[in-house]
């Protein structure tokens, strides 16, 4: 090999890797356009699934805590309507409840046993331009019959006005959107409609248990039927 070579420096010929036009280096083969299509097409298939990934994990995460609002204003919501039974008191020449079909009135003891007063509370639904609305009213602390006669009337005039002014306002609260209430009475061993529950001596006494049935409307975070029983303190219900 080292003969060839000086045989080939003696006579003058240089050796192949020196010749004119033979390549020193290889050269690199880049990409064609069909390949970089290609490529950019596969990038923007797995960036549109990354997108749609992430949009479901958003919309997944907004309707979780759209209905953890709901349940928490439902059990706010609740938990006040049985506050109010639980406290339902009757006097004498006072109606401890009524409902006429539209308005749930309640004569209620106060919360703080050092005040020797009473509220008139009310429960209805009302119509709004927004949808339909359950709503609760209630009177100032009340310390005679006339006040509270006269409670007793501002709330049926409230639940009876689509637009009550400030003075049959009071203490008026939005509960929760609903469609459709309806209540029952437990008396006597049995569910059913409710009636003023007025005895042989004029007195008008609490129902042993009262059956509250709300519609919540469709396509809400909580739609359809729901059914709460309350049941009085002192009351015993028979074995069935």
């Amino acid at each position: 090999m080292a003969a060839a070579r000086r045989k080939q420096v003696a006579s003058g010929m240089r050796p192949m890797s020196q010749r004119r036009g033979a390549p020193l280096v290889r050269r690199a083969r880049g990409f064609t356009l069909i390949e970089l299509l290609v490529a950019i097409s596969v990038m923007a298939l797995l960036a549109l699934m990354s997108w749609q990934g992430l949009e479901g994990m958003s919309r997944a995460h907004a309707q979780n805590r759209e209905r953890g609002d709901a349940v928490l204003t439902l059990q706010t919501a609740l938990s006040q309507w049985a506050a109010d039974l639980d406290a339902a008191i009757p006097l004498a020449q006072v109606r401890p409840i009524d409902w006429d079909g539209r308005v749930l009135r309640i004569t209620r003891r106060s919360t703080d046993t050092a005040l020797p007063v009473v509220y008139v509370v009310a429960w209805t639904l009302r119509i709004t331009t927004t949808g339909s609305v359950w709503q609760r009213w209630q009177s100032p602390g009340l310390d005679s019959r006339l006040q509270w006669q006269q409670a007793w009337d501002r709330a049926a005039a409230w639940a009876q006005d689509a637009n009550p002014g400030n003075e049959l306002r009071g203490a008026e609260v939005a509960l929760m959107p609903i469609e459709a209430w309806q209540i029952s009475y437990f008396r006597n061993g049995n569910w059913g409609p409710p009636n003023d529950g007025t005895s042989s001596g004029g007195s008008v006494e609490l129902p042993d248990g009262i059956r509250l049935v709300l519609g919540l409307p469709q396509g809400s975070a909580l739609a359809g039927l729901l059914t709460r029983d309350w049941i009085k303190p002192a009351a015993t219900v028979p074995k069935t």
